[in-house]
């Protein structure tokens, strides 16, 4: 028996997960008496909990497909759009101590007591509170279409609109098979034509009873009553329950993918050998080298930025604990992102050229190779994934709301008040993530934005830590100038017909036509251009150009190719603001202008910062003094010694100043010691290991 395409026992599985999620959030209310519960667990999580808390809050489902989709488009390369936060895990030991160190509850806290300003937590509180709106639209847009991939319509059950849009998908999937020399005139007219309406989403492989919407506000009521009635303790024990869950979902495809496509030899059969290249084709890939680099730049300024951050290492009983359970629940996650990157090279081999939207890969997969229970394990899985992020951002969020907006201007109120307006907070922050997903169709359009945007705070965060010659007039201004250049000139001139239609922001890059020397496949041996699999040949490609101010360049009127061109999708004003310096940007590959934007990205904040820091007013002394005491003190055993310890370190704020490897400067840097280099050290040979799995299952034969 099925219901809108999903077998009852696939339903049975779903029901039962929400029923056991919502128990065990009612059993974490019980023990929820107030604020320092609700948001931090009460600082008692062991490493069990600190374990699955990370790896859960760290691993959503939109990862996953995000992986899998890139691979789809660029190969093995395409992997680095979430991979590259594998060069990022190390740093993540010194984040955790810092959050756990500085005894705070959010990161809004962290610039109200650094720079003396509540204006200042509030201005980062309301910045997350709308960054959080997109975290949230992404973790139900990944959801509700996985959903859909598994819940086709009948061709004979559709409109005329639908099955239009869908042959005409099939007919531009076949002209695009063909290579351009072979097309006729009315073929290349008709894929022009077509090309052009699918590059504005109008073309469909298939189309889904599932209506997004109506799953958005199921999905959002389901994770809303478990976070709302046992807040962050409830996120940690519904995470490791959801961890086994996600990693069930991350294994399931591998082995019957494999058996289908015949093994790692089919595989490599049915696969282009340039999309094995690990860290992406120069010439072939959107993800050089030089690309990932600097999407590793951006993102290492970003990560600091995160909400749950403070929140996960603060829960935890202490320094260790946190540190212990950050970095092994990253590297899980680490070791789980080789599964999903091996299921987008099972997509190329098996799907390609068949699947309208990237983002359905995951479904269509699911739907095409489980069978029923299988396929309810995978839902519950993905669902699992996405609550597991979205419940501790959303208790993160609220924190953020109460402790730096709401109760700076109604103090005195009872613990039972703060709660209650705490959990509205969670259900506007989830209701809110609707409206994103409703209008935002592209999950790479997210994740490069949000690679970024973090970075405007996430500068001076770092800085924070370490450099007390920061001022709070320059974190303002830098903030204010990051803000219009990353986030609202691109959103303005992306909505201004103005800009859209601007020739001056209509350049393309240049076209080029490139010969790929490769290994033949088994449809080049059908089509006679190879006698036998494997045999070297060589191909002619061609990069068409991309937008350089906009993502894409299209025709107003896709059936007219004289009608006036239009710039879609996100605008750069990073490369916006560099052209205004002279650079001639056509000549370059589309990897090379995204390299640009994202170093851009990591380093504009520090150049501001640094050089307003200089011609500012330095916070009093005293006010520094009692801030790097603390940062210093470590974290004693239970409060009656931290109050000891604390007191002696306010008393006496050059304690630690044998401990700072430059005692005489302004910079806050405590000698590495012992713990520091294992686990730094450490982390980057776990770093090492996985780079050599993810090589080894490149070049399995």
């Amino acid at each position: 028996m099925h219901i809108w395409g999903l077998n009852i026992l696939d339903l049975g599985i779903i029901a039962l997960y929400i029923a056991v999620i919502l128990w065990l959030g009612k059993r974490a209310g019980r023990k929820t008496k107030d604020t320092g519960d609700f948001y931090l667990a009460g600082r008692s999580l062991g490493k069990f909990y600190q374990f699955f808390l990370n790896f859960g809050c760290s691993t959503n489902a939109d990862q996953a497909v995000a992986v899998s989709r890139e691979i789809y488009r660029q190969g093995i390369g395409g992997m680095w759009i979430q991979f590259l936060v594998l060069f990022l895990t190390p740093f993540y030991w010194y984040t955790t101590y810092f959050f756990r160190r500085v005894r705070l509850t959010t990161i809004g806290d962290f610039f109200t007591e650094r720079f003396n300003s509540k204006s200042l937590g509030a201005s980062y509180a309301i910045f997350i509170l709308l960054m959080s709106l997109l975290g949230g639209g992404i973790g139900y847009m990944i959801a509700a279409k996985t959903m859909m991939a598994m819940t086709p319509k009948p061709l004979e059950k559709c409109s005329i609109e639908e099955r239009l849009s869908i042959e005409q998908f099939r007919e531009y999937q076949e002209l695009r098979a063909k290579s351009a020399n072979t097309l006729s005139q009315d073929e290349q007219v008709q894929y022009e034509i077509l090309n052009e309406k699918n590059k504005r989403g109008e073309l469909h492989s298939f189309v889904s009873y599932t209506n997004p919407l109506l799953f958005y506000f199921i999905y959002a009521i389901i994770v809303g009553i478990y976070t709302m009635m046992g807040g962050f303790r409830a996120a940690a024990i519904t995470d490791s329950i959801q961890g086994v869950l996600i990693i069930i979902f991350s294994l399931i495809l591998i082995p019957i993918g494999l058996v289908k496509i015949g093994g790692f030899s089919g595989l490599h059969a049915s696969v282009p050998d340039w999309m094995f290249e690990l860290f992406g084709s120069v010439t072939m890939s959107e993800y050089a080298w030089y690309t990932i680099l600097a999407m590793v730049m951006a993102n290492l300024v970003s990560i600091i930025a995160v909400a749950p951050g403070m929140q996960t290492a603060g829960s935890a009983k202490n320094e260790m604990t946190a540190r212990f359970g950050m970095i092994t629940g990253m590297f899980f996650k680490r070791l789980i992102m080789i599964f999903w990157a091996l299921a987008g090279l099972l997509a190329i081999g098996l799907y390609m050229g068949k699947i309208s939207d990237p983002d359905l890969i995951w479904g269509f997969m699911t739907k095409d190779l489980l069978f029923p229970g299988a396929i309810g394990l995978m839902l519950v899985g993905i669902l699992a994934a996405n609550m597991s992020t979205l419940d501790a951002g959303a208790v993160s969020y609220s924190a953020l709301f109460i402790k730096n907006l709401y109760q700076p201007f109604r103090p005195g109120k009872s613990e039972k008040h703060y709660l209650f307006i705490g959990r509205i907070i969670i259900a506007i922050t989830l209701l809110g993530g609707i409206f994103v997903a409703l209008f935002i169709n592209n999950l790479l359009e997210l994740f490069k934005y949000i690679i970024s945007i973090p970075a405007i705070f996430g500068a001076s965060i770092w800085l924070g830590f370490v450099w007390r010659r920061l001022t709070k007039r320059a974190v303002f201004i830098q903030v204010v100038i990051c803000i219009f250049i990353y986030a609202f000139i691109p959103n303005l001139f992306q909505s201004l017909n103005w800009a859209k239609h601007n020739p001056a922001f209509l350049v393309e890059t240049q076209p080029k036509t490139v010969i790929v020397e490769t290994k033949a496949l088994t449809e080049d041996v059908e089509y006679g251009q190879a006698a036998f699999i494997g045999q070297s040949i060589e191909k002619q490609h061609v990069i068409a150009p991309t937008g350089i101010f906009f993502d894409e360049i299209t025709r107003t009127n896709p059936a007219d190719p004289d009608s006036p061109k239009v710039g879609l999708g996100r605008f750069h004003a990073e490369i916006w603001v560099l052209s205004w310096f002279g650079p001639d940007f056509s000549k370059l590959k589309k990897s090379q202008l995204v390299a640009i934007r994202f170093l851009f990205d990591a380093f504009f904040p520090f150049v501001l910062l640094f050089l307003l820091s200089f011609i500012t007013k330095p916070l009093p002394k005293k006010h520094m003094d009692r801030f790097y005491a603390k940062m210093h003190t470590p974290v004693q055993k239970n409060q009656e010694e931290e109050d000891k310890a604390l007191e002696a370190a306010y008393r006496n704020p050059d304690k630690y100043r044998h401990q700072k490897l430059f005692p005489k400067s302004q910079w806050e840097i405590l000698k590495p010691t012992k713990m520091d280099a294992l686990g730094f050290g450490g982390s980057w040979v776990l770093v090492g290991i996985i780079i050599f799995l993810l090589w080894l299952m490149t070049s399995i034969t």
